[in-house]
């Protein structure tokens, strides 16, 4: 997919076979996990017999995890093998191919028995192709930061989100103004991670986009989740907090949306990021509603784009052009297989299953990959913002450049 970068190398990450042995009779020398891990050099140079020793206890308990996977199944009269997998900072998967005239349903309906044997609370089982995965969680979840993912990458293109890690191991990004992409959906339970991954966008974004390609509009009905964004210069206002504010921001776009079509125009883009979008329709009503319609009907060719985050984005709450017009979807945990369906649109996407605290599903065309959200400490976002800060002149009402284009109230670059 265009717009979904897997940049094929990322420096300063080491890759780590950690073992491979032969688990079925056709397949020699699979690598039963491959992983990529930030390995500190001290650590290889002084202690590498505190990596044998980790490595060591990977081997015996992913094999061990293996072994309780085909018992389960053979006790069911199920001829299947675990083959492959990858160890990822959320969970390890598991790849097993069953025997040729097996009902996939059946070995879907183990998921309880498999994770009981496991001793954990639930699993992830799913058939993705020729293959059926197993996802175990974690007993301790590894933190994907933000600045550490961004340093590892070479160059980012332009207009182009960090998103956080695929389960591969790669980074997994997002380029707005691909048409595969243009307006995009956050959705997920409190403690999803929702607000965590809106700040790890705006801040890749920021971070690697001047004023002169790059204007934003915050709109934060809870008054928390963008405080700390005050200060960046790309702002095309302060960060608005009000229902009717927010209304008048809203159609302010719509009105440049306009100029910029009369004109043939689509620079700098705008992005509009909106959290707890159901808070903001409670206030703001049909006019926040019929604004929206219009960005997300009209804005791609305009450099609009809009990205919008609510708990349960049924179409009472969202509007349903508006959901219609939302393409990419970034699905957290959500409290039932029903929410799951209604957030993703698809069903038995298993969102209903994810550990939160980052733990995401993408959706879009079709095809879904889980990963897990990058994430920025306020330190770090701090940092950002005050390097990329300016001056600015004194705070007024949206206008225009001599040009015409949007000016935001920090100093362009």
């Amino acid at each position: 997919m265009r717009d979904l970068k897997r940049p094929s190398s990322v420096s300063n990450w080491v890759l780590t076979q950690l073992y491979s042995f032969d688990r079925m009779s056709f397949r020699t020398n699979v690598p039963l996990v491959v992983t990529k891990r930030r390995i500190d050099s001290s650590i290889l140079s002084a202690g590498r017999h505190i990596v044998k020793r980790t490595m060591s206890y990977r081997r015996r308990r992913l094999d061990r995890q293996a072994n309780a996977i085909e018992t389960i199944l053979a006790s069911h009269k199920i001829q299947g093998r675990v083959w492959g997998g990858t160890v990822t900072p959320r969970f390890i998967r598991y790849d097993l191919t069953a025997a040729l005239g097996t009902r996939i349903q059946k070995v879907l309906s183990l998921r309880d028995e498999i994770a009981y044997s496991l001793g954990v609370s639930d699993i992830r089982i799913y058939r993705q192709g020729g293959v059926i995965r197993v996802e175990v969680p974690l007993n301790r979840p590894q933190v994907v930061h933000l600045t550490t993912l961004r340093d590892s990458l070479p160059t980012l293109p332009k207009l182009t989100a960090i998103l956080g890690v695929e389960s591969d191991g790669a980074p997994l990004l997002l380029r707005l103004p691909s048409p595969d992409v243009a307006h995009v959906l956050v959705a997920g339970t409190t403690g999803s991670g929702k607000t965590a991954l809106l700040r790890s966008i705006i801040l890749s974004l920021i971070d690697g986009n001047p004023q002169r390609f790059l204007q934003l509009a915050l709109i934060d009905p809870k008054g928390r989740g963008f405080a700390m964004f005050a200060g960046a210069p790309h702002l095309v206002r302060p960060i608005v907090t009000n229902g009717d504010a927010a209304a008048g921001l809203l159609w302010d776009l719509v009105a440049e949306m306009e100029r910029r079509d009369r004109e043939n125009r689509n620079v700098p883009a705008i992005v509009i990021v909106i959290d707890e979008l159901a808070d903001l329709r409670m206030v703001g009503g049909k006019k926040v509603e019929d604004a929206l319609a219009r960005l997300t009907q009209r804005g791609r060719e305009a450099g609009v784009h809009v990205i919008v985050a609510t708990q349960r984005p049924a179409a009472t709450v969202v509007g349903g052009l508006v959901k219609a017009n939302l393409p990419v979807r970034l699905v957290g945990a959500v409290g039932s297989p029903e929410d799951a369906k209604v957030a993703t649109g698809i069903a038995r996407s298993g969102a209903e299953r994810l550990k939160g605290r980052g733990d995401f599903l993408l959706i879009s065309r079709g095809e879904t990959i889980r990963f897990q959200a990058a994430y920025a400490t306020e330190k770090e976002a701090r940092n950002i913002i005050r390097r990329l800060q300016t001056p600015p002149p004194p705070r007024s009402s949206l206008h225009t450049r001599p040009t015409g284009d949007m000016l935001a109230y920090g100093r362009p670059q």
